[in-house]
């Protein structure tokens, strides 16, 4: 058996797996530490949260160490806030799936970060990743970072229907930058996020990707339904949408009933 855990409210560590042990300091990296770790080992006795980040090993996670962890974190059914740095892991769908699988199980779940760039995740395991969002009930502040994917966004069941699932939320950052979003994908995501009903703070950044002018009223369009933004921040950057679009594109979003602040950046 692995060491004891404690205070998990806001600590996790995937379970023990044989003699992958000896990488718990490479998973705690991934998590924001503010409990208490005993281990037998006194290399990874830690009493008091670190002061910085401890340094990953090497090899990446990949599919089969995410899902493992997705496992791990399926049985803290009392976790509130959790953070996850899985950038540049060599994570595909399956590990997303495997991910969003696990998550999905945390129904106390508050506030979550979840950083996944620079991975080879594509539009089952985003959708996967954020129906499993979806049913996290009590969700309410969630930063979501999957830029520089595969992710497109093309069929009904998407990222964005799974997160418009978290009717609790209320602030929302969300990172999607160089993937492969177009016209129907940006419509899509709109929708998807417009039923997030208590949605009041939202930071979308979705540059790189070739979503046009069209794609941007689409998504306007979805956001209308939000009635209660009050602060959208939008990076629309290299998105091939003209100088003389820019302002009716705005326009879209001011139509936000209760916006107060719109930055939107266009380059």
């Amino acid at each position: 058996m692995g060491p004891p855990l404690y205070h998990l409210s806001d600590l996790a560590l995937p379970s023990y797996q044989g003699d992958r042990w000896q990488h718990s300091h490479f998973y705690m990296e991934f998590f924001e530490i503010k409990g208490a770790v005993q281990d037998s080992n006194p290399r990874y006795h830690c009493q008091d949260p670190p002061t910085r980040p401890l340094e990953p090993l090497s090899p990446k996670i990949g599919d089969e160490g995410a899902s493992g962890l997705g496992s791990g974190l399926a049985k803290l059914i009392n976790l509130s806030n959790l953070t996850l740095q899985l950038s540049v892991n060599q994570i595909d769908d399956k590990g997303a799936s495997g991910l969003g699988s696990g998550l999905e199980k945390c129904i106390n779940l508050s506030n979550l970060t979840l950083q996944l760039s620079g991975n080879q995740i594509g539009d089952e395991g985003a959708s996967n990743l954020g129906s499993g969002l979806g049913k996290c009930i009590n969700l309410s502040n969630l930063t979501l970072q999957l830029d520089f994917n595969k992710i497109g966004i093309l069929s009904e069941q998407n990222l964005g229907s799974g997160l418009g699932k978290c009717i609790n939320l209320s602030n929302l950052t969300l990172g999607i930058k160089g993937n492969q979003i177009g016209v129907l994908g940006a419509q899509q995501l709109g929708s998807g996020l417009g039923k997030c009903i208590n949605l009041q703070n939202l930071t979308l950044q979705v540059g790189f990707n070739q979503i046009y002018y069209l794609g941007a009223l689409g998504l306007g369009s979805g956001l209308q339904k939000c009635n209660y933004i009050t602060n959208l921040t939008l990076g629309l950057y290299e998105n091939s949408i003209k100088d003389s679009q820019q302002s009716k594109v705005n326009s879209k979003f001011f139509k936000l009933k209760r916006l107060v602040a719109l930055k939107n950046t266009f380059q």
